[in-house]
């Protein structure tokens, strides 16, 4: 009997299998053998046997970008409630199969794939590293720019701040990056772009921004507390079971996603060690479950831990 032997631990790599996950139920969990067929009968640039549709959705290996490629526009074209677009998704798994072999999970292309690509990420609302640097490296978001260049507005934030920013992109990305984002931006292509106004500029959805940054926030210190406080989560849910304030919307979202079995076993067995291969729909879940409320409170540009409060549904513990 053949003996399952996974590649050596890779973020990147754990996040494709993740994405692929999430695509293989969206599209209703078809086998391995009809997506192996239905591959090919259509116009896809391998051919893949059904051993090799398993390896890949289990993460048993990493496959080539024209596997990924096949699999995904299958599943894709195979969703339903939502559709979801072929063309579209394979661009979204390009760079995540691109990491694997960079070790980088959702890096930041590099400044010549700026140069030569279109647009700050994908039109869905989320929130891509390129798009935060949109968003940062304009300067319309510092100063009241001419008005025969733009629009009058107030400025979102200092000078001071937008300086401190930019060096620390500098900083983490390099300076031809940060030059070439900023250059894109002066010439009409930045993130929010809108016809009809001078220079087309208009604020950026800052709530947006934040909703992105306090998840991933939030997520981070989530993982902290399962470390160190045993049974954590299942005080969390019966925390948010007991809440008599939480929002109508919010308890009903949770219980409905409670209804799925093989979710809640993917969620009640979760450890730090497995937190990267869960689901995107396990994370939502298990923030809800351990997270009441997260918000901003400091100023734009602050660290997160800074700029960010969180209330637990159960308390951190004392510092001895």
């Amino acid at each position: 009997m053949p003996i399952d032997t996974a590649p050596p631990p890779n973020e990147a790599h754990q996040e494709l299998v993740r994405a692929l996950e999430e695509l293989h139920r969206a599209a209703g969990r078809p086998g391995m053998r009809k997506v192996s067929a239905l591959i090919d009968k259509g116009d896809h640039p391998a051919l893949v046997s059904h051993e090799g549709v398993r390896t890949a959705l289990r993460g048993l290996s990493i496959p080539r970008w024209e596997t990924v490629q096949s699999i995904v526009a299958v599943l894709a074209a195979a969703c339903v409630d939502p559709p979801r677009d072929p063309t579209a998704e394979v661009a979204r798994f390009l760079p995540l199969w691109r990491a694997v072999g960079e070790r980088e999970p959702r890096g930041m292309k590099s400044a010549r794939e700026l140069a030569l690509s279109q647009g700050w990420g994908p039109d869905d609302g989320q929130w891509t590293p390129e798009a935060v640097l949109g968003m940062m490296i304009n300067p319309f978001n510092a100063i009241e720019i001419d008005p025969s260049l733009t629009v009058p507005h107030e400025p979102v934030v200092s000078e001071d701040e937008w300086v401190q920013v930019g060096v620390r992109l500098i900083d983490e990305h390099g300076a031809e990056l940060a030059l070439r984002a900023l250059l894109r931006t002066l010439k009409g292509d930045y993130l929010g772009a809108e016809q009809g106004s001078p220079y087309g500029y208009h604020y950026p959805d800052q709530a947006a921004v934040d909703a992105h940054t306090a998840f991933r926030y939030g997520c981070d210190r989530i993982l902290q507390r399962l470390a160190v406080e045993p049974n954590l989560l299942q005080r969390s849910v019966s925390a948010m079971h007991a809440d008599e304030t939480m929002d109508r919307e919010d308890r009903i979202e949770m219980l409905r996603a409670e209804s799925d079995a093989s979710l809640m076993r993917e969620i009640m067995t979760v450890t730090p060690e497995s937190w990267h291969e869960l689901s995107e729909e396990a994370h939502h879940q298990i923030f809800g479950y351990l997270i009441k409320e997260i918000g901003p409170v400091g100023r734009f540009g602050l660290p997160p831990d800074q700029r960010f409060r969180i209330t637990w549904r159960v308390p951190e513990p004392l510092a001895a």
